[in-house]
C-alpha cells in the first residue's frame, strides 16, 4: 500500500508502539518492515500467530526470548578471518543458552500454541559448540585448562612473579633509607623503586620516570631487569596461546555459522510475534472475521492510539451500501471515525489484533487510499483545494472494488457550488468502480445526494444541542447537521442574525445539487404524461375538471430576464425548486434581498429567486373573474391570506367566490 496513505492513518506510530515490546534487534527489524498484506491466507496466519502469542502471555509465564545482545556483530564477523574475543564468546554462550531455553519452552507449549511452537523445531541447540566454549572461557577469560601449552606458560609466569617479589623485598630492605616512601610502583608494566632525587646515583639501575614535583625518581634496579624481561616474554607467550585457543573456537563457531544464523532469524520472528501479543494485550486487541467482499462491521471499536478515552465506534459498510457519507459538527469525531476505520483495516491486514468487540468483521483490500488533512505546502505553493484534488487524482488512478477510499471534508477549500458538483461526480465514479468509500462532509447537497442514490447511505455524529458537546457516537442511516446556528445562538449571537442566517442557508442550498436529466415539456398535458408524482387541484365554478400538476422529476429550461426577476414570479405562480426536487406556490413576492416566499406542502420557505425556476403561471390555472381565499392549514394553527386571481397551493383547501 502507498506510504502516503499509511502515514495519514498514523501507521508509523503503531510501529513505534510495537517496537516498545521487542527485545532484540531482529524483532525491531521485523516491526520496521511490517506492512499490510493482501493475501487472505497470509493474513489469517499472522492473526493466528498473534492470538497464540496472546494466549501464551495470559498463562502468566514469561516467554524466554533471547535478547541477541552482541550477536549481530559476532554473526557479521564470522567468516571474515577475524578472531572472536573472550567477550564475543561470552555473548555467544548467553545466546546459545537462551536458544536452548526457548526451544524447551516452546516444546512444552505445543498444545496451546501449536502454530508458533512449530518454529522451534527448526532451531538448533548446538551442544558441542556450547560445551567447548564453556570449557575454554569463563568469566570473560581463557581458562588455564583451555590448552596444555597455555597452562605451562601461566605456571612459569607465576614462578617468575614469585622470584621478582622476593627480590623486591630484598631491595626495599637495602634502600629503605633513601626511598621517598615504602611503596612499590610500576612504570610501563615494570616494577620500580621510588628514590629521593638527591640519592638517585646510589641505586644501580635505569630511571624510568620521575614525580611531577621532581623530588622523586622511579628506578628499575639492575637486579630486577633480567627477571622482568623474562616475565614480559612469558606474558607474550601467554597471549599467543590465548589467541590460539580463541582462533580454534572461532573456527569451530564458523562450522555452525548456518545454524547460528538460523537460530537468530527464528528468534527475531518469535520476538516479533510475542511483541504483537503484548501489544494486543495493551490495547485490548481481539481477532476479527475476514472477507474479501468489502464488508466492514466494527463493534465498539476504538482508535488504538486514543484508547479508552474514545467513545466506542459502531460502524458498518459493504452490504446494502458501499459509500457512507458522515456528517456532523466540527470536533464531533468525524475524522476520528474515518481514521479508526482505516487504521483498524491496515492493522488487521498486518496481523495485529485490534480494539473491537467480538463479532467484528474486516474486509481485505488491495489498496487503502486516503485524503485526510488539507495537505497545504508553502514550498510548492499548493492550496488546500489543489492538495485535495491531487490526492483524489491519484486515488482515481487505482480505485477498484478492492479499494477502501477515505475522504475527509470533501468539497472543502473551493467554491461550495463547484466543489459539491465535483465531489458528487467523483463519488459517482468511485461507486461505479464498486470501491468502498467513507466520506466526511458538511455540505447538505452531498447528504441529499446520498439520501436518494442507491448504494449510498448517510450517517451522523451525535451532538448534544443543549450542552453544545459532541457525543462522538456514530448513527448510521441519518444525516447530521453542523449545528452552527445552535452553537451561535447559545454563544449569544442575536436571534435576528440567526433567523437571517437560516433564510440565507435555505435559499442557497441548491449549490452543487445534482443536475436533473429529464427534459420538461412546455404544455401541461405533456408534463403530466412524464410525471411520476402528481397533485390534483380542483378548479372553481363547481366543475369537476382536474388539472394535473407535476411535482417530481422535472427540469425547466426557461429564458429569464435577469434584469427584472420581480416580474417573473407573481402571487399564485407555481415554481420549481431544483435542489429540493419539489414544486411550490409563490405566496409572497420578492423582497429587497431577492427572496421569494414559496409554500411547499405545509412549509413556508424564503428562497432566493436565482434558485427558482418558472413552472406554471397563475393565469394559466384559474379564471380571471375569481377571487381565491386560500386557507393555510397546519397542525399548529390556521392562517388566512388573500390571493387575487391566483392559483392553488398543494395540500391546501380552496374556497372560491365570484366577483
Amino acid at each position: 500500500m502507498k506510504p502516503f496513505a499509511l502515514n495519514k492513518l498514523e501507521y508509523e506510530r503503531i510501529r513505534t508502539e510495537l517496537e516498545r515490546f521487542a527485545v532484540s534487534y531482529l524483532g525491531v527489524e521485523h516491526i520496521q518492515k511490517m506492512a499490510p498484506l493482501t493475501q487472505m491466507k497470509a493474513i489469517h496466519n499472522k492473526l493466528n500467530e498473534t492470538v497464540e502469542a496472546k494466549t501464551l502471555l495470559h498463562t502468566g509465564a514469561s516467554v524466554p526470548i533471547p535478547s541477541l545482545e552482541g550477536i549481530k556483530m559476532v554473526l557479521d564477523l564470522l567468516g571474515t578471518g577475524y578472531v572472536l574475543s573472550e567477550r564475543d564468546f561470552g555473548n555467544m554462550v548467553q545466546y546459545l543458552r537462551s536458544c536452548r531455553q526457548l526451544i524447551q519452552y516452546m516444546n512444552a507449549k505445543n498444545d496451546i500454541a501449536p502454530l508458533i511452537s512449530s518454529y522451534a523445531s527448526s532451531m538448533y541447540e548446538l551442544r558441542p559448540l556450547l560445551s567447548e566454549i564453556e570449557r575454554s572461557i569463563h568469566g570473560g577469560r581463557v581458562v588455564d585448562s583451555a590448552s596444555k601449552d597455555l597452562a605451562k606458560v601461566r605456571k612459569k609466569i607465576i614462578m617468575t612473579e614469585e622470584r621478582i617479589k622476593r627480590k623486591l623485598d630484598s631491595l626495599i630492605s637495602r634502600y629503605k633509607g633513601i626511598m621517598q616512601e615504602h611503596v612499590i610502583s610500576k612504570r610501563g608494566g615494570r616494577y620500580v623503586l621510588p628514590i629521593k632525587k638527591e640519592h638517585r646515583k646510589s641505586v644501580n639501575g635505569s630511571i624510568l620516570d620521575e614525580s611531577a614535583s621532581g623530588q622523586t625518581v622511579f628506578i628499575e634496579p639492575s637486579d630486577l631487569q633480567a627477571l622482568q624481561m623474562e616475565l614480559t616474554l612469558l606474558h607474550a607467550d601467554e597471549v599467543r596461546e590465548e589467541t590460539k585457543v580463541l582462533s580454534d573456537l572461532t573456527a569451530l563457531a564458523e562450522q555452525y555459522q548456518f545454524e547460528l544464523r538460523t537460530n537468530a532469524d527464528i528468534v527475531g520472528v518469535y520476538d516479533y510475534i510475542i511483541a504483537r501479543g503484548k501489544y494486543a494485550i495493551s490495547i485490548g486487541g481481539r481477532n476479527v472475521s475476514l472477507n474479501q467482499e468489502g464488508f466492514i462491521h466494527l463493534k465498539s471499536a476504538v482508535h488504538p492510539l486514543i484508547g479508552s478515552t474514545m467513545v466506542p465506534l459502531d460502524f458498518t459498510i459493504g452490504k446494502r451500501y458501499k459509500t457512507l457519507i458522515i456528517t456532523g459538527p466540527n470536533t464531533g469525531g468525524k475524522t476520528s471515525a474515518l481514521k479508526t476505520v482505516g487504521l483498524i483495516t491496515v492493522m488487521v491486514q498486518s496481523g495485529l489484533l485490534v480494539p473491537v468487540a467480538d463479532g467484528s468483521h474486516c474486509a481485505i483490500f488491495d489498496e487503502v487510499s486516503v485524503d485526510i488533512g488539507d495537505g497545504q505546502s508553502l514550498e510548492h505553493a499548493l492550496s488546500t483545494f489543489s492538495a485535495h484534488i491531487r490526492n483524489i487524482r491519484d486515488i482515481l488512478q487505482t480505485a477498484s472494488r478492492s479499494t477502501l477510499v477515505l475522504l475527509d471534508e470533501m468539497a472543502s477549500g473551493t467554491d461550495p457550488g463547484e466543489g459539491v458538483g465535483l465531489s458528487i461526480a467523483i463519488l459517482e465514479e468511485l461507486s461505479q468502480r464498486q470501491a468502498t468509500v467513507v466520506v466526511t462532509t458538511h455540505f447538505t447537497e452531498i447528504k441529499n445526494f446520498a439520501e436518494r442514490t442507491a448504494g449510498f447511505e448517510n450517517a451522523r455524529m451525535e451532538f448534544d444541542a443543549d450542552t453544545l458537546e459532541p457525543l462522538y457516537r456514530l448513527r448510521i442511516g441519518e444525516a447530521g447537521h453542523s449545528y452552527a446556528f445552535v452553537i451561535a445562538a447559545k454563544l449569544g449571537i442575536p436571534e435576528s442574525i440567526i433567523t437571517r442566517s437560516r433564510e440565507i442557508t435555505e435559499a442557497g442550498a441548491a449549490r452543487g445539487d445534482k443536475v436533473l436529466r429529464d427534459d420538461v415539456r412546455s404544455e401541461p398535458k405533456a408534463w403530466a404524461e412524464e410525471a411520476s408524482l402528481a397533485e390534483h387541484v380542483t378548479l372553481p365554478t363547481g366543475e369537476q375538471d382536474e388539472l394535473v400538476i407535476v411535482q417530481d422529476h422535472v427540469d425547466v429550461d426557461v429564458d429569464v430576464d435577469e434584469d427584472s426577476p420581480s416580474s417573473l414570479y407573481q402571487l399564485g405562480d407555481r415554481v420549481y425548486v431544483p435542489y429540493l426536487k419539489r414544486s411550490g406556490t409563490v405566496y409572497e413576492t420578492m423582497d429587497g434581498r431577492g427572496n421569494i416566499g414559496v409554500m411547499i406542502q405545509k412549509d413556508r420557505l424564503k428562497i432566493n429567486h436565482k434558485r427558482l425556476k418558472p413552472y406554471i403561471a397563475a393565469k394559466d390555472l384559474y379564471p380571471e373573474d375569481y377571487n381565491l381565499d386560500i386557507v393555510f392549514e397546519s397542525k399548529e394553527n390556521l392562517k388566512k391570506r388573500k390571493l387575487m386571481n391566483r392559483k392553488h397551493v398543494e395540500g391546501l383547501q380552496i374556497e372560491t367566490k365570484p366577483e
